[in-house]
Protein backbone atom coordinates (compact mmCIF):
# COMPACT_ATOMS: atom_id res chain seq x y z
CA UNK A 1 0.00 0.00 0.00
CA UNK A 2 1.47 3.32 -0.88
CA UNK A 3 2.25 6.16 1.77
CA UNK A 4 -0.89 8.76 1.70
CA UNK A 5 0.58 11.87 0.62
CA UNK A 6 -0.13 14.44 3.50
CA UNK A 7 -1.40 18.08 1.74
CA UNK A 8 1.21 20.82 2.04
CA UNK A 9 -1.23 23.20 4.12
CA UNK A 10 -2.51 26.81 3.43
CA UNK A 11 -1.62 28.99 6.18
CA UNK A 12 1.28 31.14 3.64
CA UNK A 13 -2.20 32.53 1.88
CA UNK A 14 -3.68 33.30 5.41
CA UNK A 15 -0.56 35.82 5.62
CA UNK A 16 -1.30 36.93 2.10
CA UNK A 17 -4.30 37.91 2.78
CA UNK A 18 -3.45 40.33 5.61
CA UNK A 19 -1.10 41.77 3.26
CA UNK A 20 -3.59 42.27 0.97
CA UNK A 21 -5.79 43.76 3.31
CA UNK A 22 -2.92 46.10 4.63
CA UNK A 23 -2.08 47.43 1.20
CA UNK A 24 -5.69 48.33 0.45
CA UNK A 25 -5.88 50.34 3.47
CA UNK A 26 -2.89 51.70 2.70
CA UNK A 27 -4.01 53.47 -0.85
CA UNK A 28 -7.43 53.95 0.60
CA UNK A 29 -5.82 56.34 3.27
CA UNK A 30 -3.71 58.26 0.71
CA UNK A 31 -6.52 58.66 -1.76
CA UNK A 32 -9.31 60.74 1.06
CA UNK A 33 -7.27 63.76 0.18
CA UNK A 34 -7.38 63.96 -3.45
CA UNK A 35 -11.28 63.24 -2.96
CA UNK A 36 -11.71 65.65 -0.65
CA UNK A 37 -9.84 68.30 -2.49
CA UNK A 38 -13.07 70.26 -4.04
CA UNK A 39 -14.64 70.90 -0.07
CA UNK A 40 -11.50 71.51 1.40
CA UNK A 41 -10.71 74.46 -1.14
CA UNK A 42 -14.20 75.87 0.03
CA UNK A 43 -13.28 75.45 3.60
CA UNK A 44 -9.90 76.57 3.86
CA UNK A 45 -9.45 78.82 0.50
CA UNK A 46 -6.84 76.50 -0.73
CA UNK A 47 -5.17 77.62 -3.87
CA UNK A 48 -3.39 74.81 -6.05
CA UNK A 49 -0.13 75.78 -4.86
CA UNK A 50 -1.35 75.04 -1.16
CA UNK A 51 -2.61 71.91 -2.33
CA UNK A 52 0.68 70.98 -4.51
CA UNK A 53 2.56 71.94 -1.22
CA UNK A 54 0.73 69.20 0.64
CA UNK A 55 1.05 66.73 -1.92
CA UNK A 56 4.82 67.15 -2.28
CA UNK A 57 5.20 66.93 1.67
CA UNK A 58 3.75 63.74 1.14
CA UNK A 59 5.91 62.26 -1.60
CA UNK A 60 9.01 63.63 0.22
CA UNK A 61 8.42 62.00 3.18
CA UNK A 62 7.48 59.12 1.61
CA UNK A 63 10.37 58.52 -0.29
CA UNK A 64 12.27 59.14 2.90
CA UNK A 65 10.43 56.68 4.60
CA UNK A 66 10.70 53.88 2.79
CA UNK A 67 14.80 54.15 2.77
CA UNK A 68 14.35 54.66 6.92
CA UNK A 69 11.51 51.86 7.42
CA UNK A 70 13.17 49.67 4.92
CA UNK A 71 16.40 49.54 7.34
CA UNK A 72 14.23 49.46 10.70
CA UNK A 73 12.46 46.71 9.46
CA UNK A 74 15.54 44.77 8.69
CA UNK A 75 16.83 45.46 12.54
CA UNK A 76 13.26 44.67 14.45
CA UNK A 77 11.75 42.23 12.16
CA UNK A 78 8.61 42.08 10.06
CA UNK A 79 5.98 41.49 12.77
CA UNK A 80 6.71 44.78 14.68
CA UNK A 81 7.72 46.83 11.93
CA UNK A 82 4.28 46.37 10.19
CA UNK A 83 2.78 47.34 13.62
CA UNK A 84 4.60 50.65 13.98
CA UNK A 85 3.97 51.29 10.41
CA UNK A 86 0.21 51.21 10.18
CA UNK A 87 0.02 52.82 13.87
CA UNK A 88 2.12 55.93 12.63
CA UNK A 89 0.04 56.01 9.09
CA UNK A 90 -3.47 55.59 10.35
CA UNK A 91 -3.18 58.13 13.56
CA UNK A 92 -1.49 60.28 10.86
CA UNK A 93 -4.42 59.66 8.52
CA UNK A 94 -6.94 60.40 11.62
CA UNK A 95 -4.83 63.95 12.31
CA UNK A 96 -6.01 65.84 9.52
CA UNK A 97 -9.09 65.70 10.56
CA UNK A 98 -7.46 67.84 13.45
CA UNK A 99 -6.02 70.38 10.80
CA UNK A 100 -7.75 73.44 9.41
CA UNK A 101 -4.45 75.49 7.68
CA UNK A 102 -2.21 74.56 4.87
CA UNK A 103 0.95 73.83 7.73
CA UNK A 104 -1.39 71.65 9.53
CA UNK A 105 -2.39 69.24 6.59
CA UNK A 106 1.28 69.22 5.53
CA UNK A 107 2.55 68.05 8.59
CA UNK A 108 -0.05 65.25 8.65
CA UNK A 109 0.43 64.46 5.47
CA UNK A 110 4.37 64.13 6.05
CA UNK A 111 3.44 61.87 8.58
CA UNK A 112 1.20 59.85 6.31
CA UNK A 113 3.94 59.22 3.90
CA UNK A 114 6.49 58.50 6.85
CA UNK A 115 4.28 56.07 8.02
CA UNK A 116 2.78 54.46 4.83
CA UNK A 117 6.29 53.91 3.07
CA UNK A 118 6.74 50.85 5.76
CA UNK A 119 4.01 48.96 3.99
CA UNK A 120 5.69 47.66 1.17
CA UNK A 121 9.40 47.06 2.55
CA UNK A 122 7.91 44.75 5.21
CA UNK A 123 5.27 43.04 2.88
CA UNK A 124 7.96 41.69 0.45
CA UNK A 125 9.74 40.33 3.81
CA UNK A 126 6.92 38.72 4.60
CA UNK A 127 6.44 37.16 1.27
CA UNK A 128 10.49 36.15 1.42
CA UNK A 129 9.74 34.64 5.16
CA UNK A 130 6.57 32.79 3.76
CA UNK A 131 7.14 31.68 0.15
CA UNK A 132 9.13 29.34 -1.58
CA UNK A 133 10.72 31.34 -4.84
CA UNK A 134 8.50 29.87 -6.99
CA UNK A 135 5.44 31.18 -5.75
CA UNK A 136 6.66 34.51 -4.31
CA UNK A 137 5.56 36.53 -7.82
CA UNK A 138 1.85 34.97 -7.34
CA UNK A 139 2.05 35.93 -3.65
CA UNK A 140 3.22 39.60 -4.24
CA UNK A 141 0.85 40.02 -6.87
CA UNK A 142 -2.22 39.54 -4.95
CA UNK A 143 -1.26 41.43 -1.99
CA UNK A 144 -0.48 44.10 -4.90
CA UNK A 145 -3.09 44.06 -6.36
CA UNK A 146 -4.81 45.96 -2.99
CA UNK A 147 -3.12 49.13 -4.62
CA UNK A 148 -6.33 48.91 -7.04
CA UNK A 149 -8.83 47.70 -4.78
CA UNK A 150 -8.14 50.34 -2.95
CA UNK A 151 -8.69 53.20 -5.53
CA UNK A 152 -11.57 51.59 -6.52
CA UNK A 153 -12.86 51.50 -2.60
CA UNK A 154 -12.12 55.26 -1.99
CA UNK A 155 -14.08 56.94 -4.92
CA UNK A 156 -17.37 54.99 -2.66
CA UNK A 157 -16.60 55.55 0.19
CA UNK A 158 -15.09 58.81 1.02
CA UNK A 159 -17.83 60.65 -0.54
CA UNK A 160 -20.72 58.85 1.25
CA UNK A 161 -19.11 59.56 4.72
CA UNK A 162 -18.49 63.40 2.96
CA UNK A 163 -22.35 63.34 2.39
CA UNK A 164 -23.41 61.49 5.75
CA UNK A 165 -21.11 62.93 8.30
CA UNK A 166 -18.32 65.68 7.20
CA UNK A 167 -14.99 65.70 5.85
CA UNK A 168 -13.44 65.92 8.89
CA UNK A 169 -15.05 62.38 9.62
CA UNK A 170 -13.90 61.11 6.33
CA UNK A 171 -10.34 61.01 7.48
CA UNK A 172 -11.71 59.21 11.17
CA UNK A 173 -13.13 56.64 10.13
CA UNK A 174 -10.82 55.88 7.26
CA UNK A 175 -7.79 55.79 9.25
CA UNK A 176 -9.42 53.90 12.08
CA UNK A 177 -9.74 51.16 10.03
CA UNK A 178 -6.02 50.59 10.29
CA UNK A 179 -6.70 49.72 14.00
CA UNK A 180 -9.01 46.69 12.77
CA UNK A 181 -6.43 44.95 10.76
CA UNK A 182 -3.77 45.46 13.69
CA UNK A 183 -5.80 43.17 15.66
CA UNK A 184 -5.74 40.61 13.05
CA UNK A 185 -1.97 41.09 12.12
CA UNK A 186 -1.03 40.84 15.97
CA UNK A 187 -2.91 37.04 16.05
CA UNK A 188 -1.97 35.73 13.38
CA UNK A 189 1.21 36.91 12.21
CA UNK A 190 4.53 35.35 13.28
CA UNK A 191 7.53 34.39 11.26
CA UNK A 192 7.03 30.30 10.32
CA UNK A 193 9.55 29.28 12.60
CA UNK A 194 8.02 30.51 15.68
CA UNK A 195 4.04 30.43 13.81
CA UNK A 196 2.34 26.71 15.55
CA UNK A 197 -0.78 26.94 13.10
CA UNK A 198 1.81 25.73 9.95
CA UNK A 199 2.35 22.10 9.83
CA UNK A 200 5.54 20.37 9.20
CA UNK A 201 4.83 19.63 5.62
CA UNK A 202 4.19 23.39 4.70
CA UNK A 203 6.97 24.59 6.74
CA UNK A 204 9.05 22.47 5.05
CA UNK A 205 7.84 23.16 1.63
CA UNK A 206 8.02 26.91 2.72
CA UNK A 207 11.96 26.46 2.91
CA UNK A 208 12.66 24.01 0.13
CA UNK A 209 14.92 26.66 -1.62
CA UNK A 210 17.39 25.66 0.99
CA UNK A 211 17.34 29.34 1.88
CA UNK A 212 19.15 30.33 5.40
CA UNK A 213 16.55 29.85 8.04
CA UNK A 214 16.42 31.31 11.67
CA UNK A 215 13.81 31.16 14.06
CA UNK A 216 14.06 34.75 14.66
CA UNK A 217 13.62 37.53 11.88
CA UNK A 218 15.58 39.69 13.58
CA UNK A 219 19.02 39.74 12.39
CA UNK A 220 21.84 41.97 12.10
CA UNK A 221 21.34 44.14 9.34
CA UNK A 222 23.95 44.55 6.15
CA UNK A 223 24.83 48.21 5.93
CA UNK A 224 24.30 50.42 3.21
CA UNK A 225 27.54 50.93 2.24
CA UNK A 226 27.65 46.93 1.51
CA UNK A 227 24.46 46.81 -0.08
CA UNK A 228 25.23 50.10 -2.67
CA UNK A 229 28.68 47.78 -3.39
CA UNK A 230 26.81 45.30 -5.50
CA UNK A 231 25.16 45.12 -9.16
CA UNK A 232 22.04 43.62 -8.20
CA UNK A 233 21.02 46.73 -5.68
CA UNK A 234 21.67 49.13 -8.73
CA UNK A 235 19.76 46.76 -10.54
CA UNK A 236 17.15 47.10 -8.77
CA UNK A 237 17.10 50.62 -8.25
CA UNK A 238 17.23 51.47 -12.07
CA UNK A 239 14.05 48.96 -12.49
CA UNK A 240 12.41 51.18 -10.25
CA UNK A 241 13.14 53.93 -10.54
CA UNK A 242 12.63 54.21 -14.38
CA UNK A 243 9.09 52.58 -14.51
CA UNK A 244 7.51 53.57 -11.20
CA UNK A 245 7.03 57.27 -12.21
CA UNK A 246 4.90 56.00 -15.24
CA UNK A 247 2.00 54.09 -12.80
CA UNK A 248 2.13 57.60 -10.92
CA UNK A 249 1.37 58.93 -14.37
CA UNK A 250 -1.05 57.01 -15.07
CA UNK A 251 -2.92 57.23 -11.81
CA UNK A 252 -2.53 61.31 -11.91
CA UNK A 253 -2.88 62.39 -15.07
CA UNK A 254 -5.55 59.92 -16.84
CA UNK A 255 -8.53 61.39 -15.97
CA UNK A 256 -7.05 64.75 -17.35
CA UNK A 257 -6.42 63.45 -20.75
CA UNK A 258 -9.52 61.81 -21.54
CA UNK A 259 -11.28 64.90 -20.48
CA UNK A 260 -8.99 66.57 -22.68
CA UNK A 261 -9.05 64.11 -25.46
CA UNK A 262 -12.34 63.14 -25.67
CA UNK A 263 -14.47 65.63 -23.53
CA UNK A 264 -14.98 63.12 -20.64
CA UNK A 265 -17.25 64.40 -17.57
CA UNK A 266 -15.54 63.56 -15.34
CA UNK A 267 -18.10 64.65 -12.81
CA UNK A 268 -20.07 61.65 -13.27
CA UNK A 269 -18.94 57.71 -12.78
CA UNK A 270 -16.47 56.98 -15.64
CA UNK A 271 -16.60 53.34 -16.82
CA UNK A 272 -13.37 53.80 -18.92
CA UNK A 273 -11.24 54.24 -15.75
CA UNK A 274 -13.23 51.80 -14.24
CA UNK A 275 -12.05 49.26 -16.95
CA UNK A 276 -8.34 50.36 -16.34
CA UNK A 277 -8.45 50.14 -12.84
CA UNK A 278 -9.62 46.59 -13.07
CA UNK A 279 -7.32 45.82 -15.61
CA UNK A 280 -4.14 46.53 -13.13
CA UNK A 281 -6.17 44.12 -10.65
CA UNK A 282 -5.65 41.52 -13.26
CA UNK A 283 -2.05 41.90 -14.21
CA UNK A 284 -0.95 41.99 -10.53
CA UNK A 285 -2.37 38.42 -9.91
CA UNK A 286 -1.95 37.52 -13.79
CA UNK A 287 1.91 38.83 -13.88
CA UNK A 288 3.01 37.40 -10.85
CA UNK A 289 0.88 33.62 -11.75
CA UNK A 290 3.30 33.59 -15.14
CA UNK A 291 6.39 33.20 -14.18
CA UNK A 292 5.82 31.21 -10.83
CA UNK A 293 4.05 28.91 -13.26
CA UNK A 294 7.02 29.02 -15.59
CA UNK A 295 9.19 27.99 -12.13
CA UNK A 296 7.13 25.67 -11.37
CA UNK A 297 7.10 23.90 -15.33
CA UNK A 298 11.22 23.44 -14.47
CA UNK A 299 12.48 26.81 -15.79
CA UNK A 300 15.46 28.38 -13.52
CA UNK A 301 14.02 31.34 -11.30
CA UNK A 302 16.24 34.16 -13.25
CA UNK A 303 15.03 32.89 -16.79
CA UNK A 304 11.73 32.76 -15.91
CA UNK A 305 11.89 36.06 -14.19
CA UNK A 306 13.44 37.80 -16.60
CA UNK A 307 11.46 36.25 -19.20
CA UNK A 308 8.55 37.33 -17.79
CA UNK A 309 9.46 41.09 -17.47
CA UNK A 310 10.43 40.81 -21.23
CA UNK A 311 6.97 40.06 -22.18
CA UNK A 312 5.29 42.88 -19.78
CA UNK A 313 7.87 45.57 -20.97
CA UNK A 314 6.60 44.49 -24.32
CA UNK A 315 3.24 44.95 -23.76
CA UNK A 316 3.50 48.57 -22.52
CA UNK A 317 5.00 49.66 -25.93
CA UNK A 318 1.56 49.57 -28.13
CA UNK A 319 0.43 52.33 -26.09
CA UNK A 320 2.73 55.01 -28.02
CA UNK A 321 -0.04 54.17 -30.61
CA UNK A 322 -2.72 55.77 -28.58
CA UNK A 323 -1.36 58.77 -30.70
CA UNK A 324 -3.28 57.51 -33.75
CA UNK A 325 -6.33 56.21 -32.59
CA UNK A 326 -10.00 58.38 -32.42
CA UNK A 327 -12.26 56.10 -30.75
CA UNK A 328 -11.81 56.40 -26.79
CA UNK A 329 -11.88 53.15 -26.46
CA UNK A 330 -9.63 51.75 -29.03
CA UNK A 331 -7.34 54.33 -26.33
CA UNK A 332 -9.18 52.56 -23.07
CA UNK A 333 -7.67 49.51 -24.31
CA UNK A 334 -4.07 50.50 -24.85
CA UNK A 335 -4.21 52.39 -21.68
CA UNK A 336 -5.37 49.35 -19.61
CA UNK A 337 -2.92 46.92 -21.25
CA UNK A 338 -0.01 49.12 -20.76
CA UNK A 339 -1.59 49.81 -16.49
CA UNK A 340 -1.97 46.11 -16.37
CA UNK A 341 1.90 45.55 -17.76
CA UNK A 342 2.61 47.65 -15.22
CA UNK A 343 1.17 46.05 -12.27
CA UNK A 344 2.27 42.92 -13.93
CA UNK A 345 5.96 43.93 -13.87
CA UNK A 346 6.06 45.47 -10.56
CA UNK A 347 4.64 42.30 -8.69
CA UNK A 348 8.07 40.81 -10.89
CA UNK A 349 10.39 43.10 -9.73
CA UNK A 350 9.40 43.64 -6.07
CA UNK A 351 10.16 39.26 -6.07
CA UNK A 352 13.61 40.17 -8.07
CA UNK A 353 14.92 41.80 -4.20
CA UNK A 354 13.93 38.36 -2.59
CA UNK A 355 15.52 36.22 -5.42
CA UNK A 356 18.41 38.34 -5.34
CA UNK A 357 19.30 38.84 -1.60
CA UNK A 358 19.21 36.83 1.56
CA UNK A 359 16.32 37.57 4.00
CA UNK A 360 17.72 39.50 6.45
CA UNK A 361 18.35 42.55 3.16
CA UNK A 362 15.47 42.33 1.42
CA UNK A 363 13.46 44.93 3.63
CA UNK A 364 16.27 47.51 2.86
CA UNK A 365 17.01 46.55 -0.64
CA UNK A 366 13.26 47.23 -1.59
CA UNK A 367 13.42 50.64 0.68
CA UNK A 368 16.32 51.53 -1.31
CA UNK A 369 14.24 51.00 -4.46
CA UNK A 370 11.33 52.39 -3.75
CA UNK A 371 13.20 55.46 -2.83
CA UNK A 372 14.60 55.57 -6.27
CA UNK A 373 11.04 54.95 -7.60
CA UNK A 374 9.43 57.50 -5.48
CA UNK A 375 12.10 60.42 -6.39
CA UNK A 376 11.69 59.48 -10.25
CA UNK A 377 7.71 60.01 -9.45
CA UNK A 378 8.44 63.62 -7.67
CA UNK A 379 10.82 64.41 -10.74
CA UNK A 380 9.46 62.94 -13.69
CA UNK A 381 5.99 64.87 -12.74
CA UNK A 382 8.19 68.04 -12.93
CA UNK A 383 8.79 67.00 -16.35
CA UNK A 384 5.23 66.16 -17.35
CA UNK A 385 3.25 69.59 -16.10
CA UNK A 386 6.07 71.58 -18.26
CA UNK A 387 5.51 69.62 -21.30
CA UNK A 388 1.62 69.64 -21.00
CA UNK A 389 1.95 73.79 -20.15
CA UNK A 390 3.95 74.45 -23.14
CA UNK A 391 2.01 72.66 -25.70
CA UNK A 392 -1.26 74.01 -24.06
CA UNK A 393 -0.15 77.18 -24.36
CA UNK A 394 0.74 76.28 -28.55
CA UNK A 395 -2.97 75.45 -28.25
CA UNK A 396 -2.63 71.00 -28.50
CA UNK A 397 -2.11 69.39 -25.50
CA UNK A 398 -2.81 65.99 -26.79
CA UNK A 399 0.63 66.41 -28.70
CA UNK A 400 1.73 66.74 -25.06
CA UNK A 401 0.47 63.85 -24.44
CA UNK A 402 1.12 61.41 -27.16
CA UNK A 403 4.81 62.33 -26.36
CA UNK A 404 4.77 61.33 -22.86
CA UNK A 405 2.91 57.77 -23.77
CA UNK A 406 5.78 57.41 -25.96
CA UNK A 407 8.46 57.73 -23.07
CA UNK A 408 6.02 55.62 -20.88
CA UNK A 409 6.04 52.72 -23.60
CA UNK A 410 9.62 52.23 -24.04
CA UNK A 411 10.61 52.95 -20.23
CA UNK A 412 10.24 49.20 -19.37
CA UNK A 413 12.45 47.78 -22.54
CA UNK A 414 14.99 50.45 -21.32
CA UNK A 415 15.00 49.59 -17.24
CA UNK A 416 14.84 45.44 -18.49
CA UNK A 417 17.99 45.80 -20.96
CA UNK A 418 20.21 48.14 -17.52
CA UNK A 419 18.71 45.21 -15.22
CA UNK A 420 20.20 42.25 -17.34
CA UNK A 421 23.05 44.66 -17.43
CA UNK A 422 23.66 44.97 -13.77
CA UNK A 423 22.38 41.04 -13.06
CA UNK A 424 22.60 38.68 -15.99
CA UNK A 425 21.45 35.93 -14.49
CA UNK A 426 20.50 37.68 -10.91
CA UNK A 427 22.90 35.92 -8.95
CA UNK A 428 22.26 35.48 -5.10
CA UNK A 429 24.69 38.03 -3.27
CA UNK A 430 26.51 36.43 -0.35
CA UNK A 431 26.41 38.80 2.22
Amino acid sequence: MKNEIKPIGRYRWVIVALLFSATTINYLDRQVLGLLKPELEKQLSWTETDYSNVVMAFSAAYAIGLLIFGRFIDVIGTKMGYIISIIVWSIAAMFHALANTTLGFGVARAALGLGEAGNFPAAIKSVAEWFPKKERALATGIFNSGTNIGAVIAPILVPWILGAYGWEEAFIITGAIGFIWLFFWWIYYDTPAKQKRVSKEEYAYIHSDNEEVTSDNKEKPVSWLKLFSVRQTWAFVFGKLLTDPVWWFFLFWLPSYFATTFQLDLKKPSIHLAIVYTATTIGSIGGGYLSSYLIRKGWLVYKARKTSMLFFALSVVPITTAQFATNIWVVVALISLAAAAHQAWSANIFTTASDMFPKKAVSSVVGIGGMAGSVGGILFPLFVGYLLDSYKEAGNITAGYNILFTICGFAYLIAWVIMHLFAPKMEQVKL
